[in-house]
């Protein structure tokens, strides 16, 4: 248990720092919206697993080198305050760091985009409307993102513990709420609501969440997924 917890610690500080980064620092916010562009571009031209592996890397490779400059930055503003030519020097150096990894990225973008470039809004949106598993990954990532991003914004809990609203219980019966709308046996669909009531039964119970946390973050669930899955359809 001590390891879990200390795990999980670990895991909230880590989500933390990096949305502090996204928050506070406006290139970071710009090389993650184009890093998640060019992943859903890589998937819409139907990408193999190297082109895909190769996509991450380089995208997960720009947004680590603008973190490990925005935490030079923040040590010396904190260690020398008064900034002189070597404090620039580093700083500018660092800044190359990430200009670099940038322009590989642009690189690696051009030999894999070139000759694929065909896309449409309009094609892609029938390409997730037409897989109920492409509709189901849309709905539990961006569920996600917005109970994590609501916890932030309000200061509620940590990213991935206690705190308003209960991202597993909103979790929990999203899951139930798709399967209700593509699962057509009430056997399975009635078992995943018990599965949904377990869970947010243990988080009230193990005092993570109190009562209304629960409701709110199930509430999100289910009324979050029909309204994404009525967008989609």
């Amino acid at each position: 248990m001590i390891k879990n917890s200390t795990f999980m610690e670990s895991l909230n500080r880590a989500i933390e720092g990096f949305l502090q980064t996204l928050h506070s620092q406006r290139n970071m916010r710009i090389h993650f919206f184009l890093a998640c562009l060019a992943i859903i571009l890589g998937l819409y031209l139907n990408f193999n697993r190297l082109e895909l592996a190769i996509l991450f890397a380089t995208a997960t490779l720009v947004i680590f080198a603008e973190m490990v400059n925005t935490i030079v930055e923040y040590l010396l503003d904190l260690y020398k305050p008064q900034p002189d030519n070597l404090v620039k020097l580093i700083k500018d150096i660092s800044a190359g760091s990430v200009l670099l990894a940038s322009l590989l990225a642009l690189g690696v973008g051009y030999l894999l985009f070139f000759d694929r470039m065909h896309f449409s809004p309009e094609n892609l949106l029938v390409r997730i409307k037409q897989s109920d598993w492409h509709i189901s990954l849309v709905i539990l990532i961006f569920l996600i993102a917005l109970v994590i991003g609501i916890k932030y914004l309000f200061r509620q809990g940590s990213p991935l513990r206690g705190g308003l609203p209960s991202g597993h219980c909103a979790f929990a019966f999203s899951v139930w709420t798709i399967t209700l709308l593509l699962q057509k046996n009430n056997v399975v669909n009635f078992l995943v609501f018990l599965l949904a009531l377990i869970i947010a039964r243990s988080r009230i119970k193990t005092g993570v969440h109190n009562l209304y946390e629960a409701v709110i973050g199930a509430l999100l669930g289910i009324v979050f997924t029909i309204l994404i899955y009525q967008l989609l359809l």
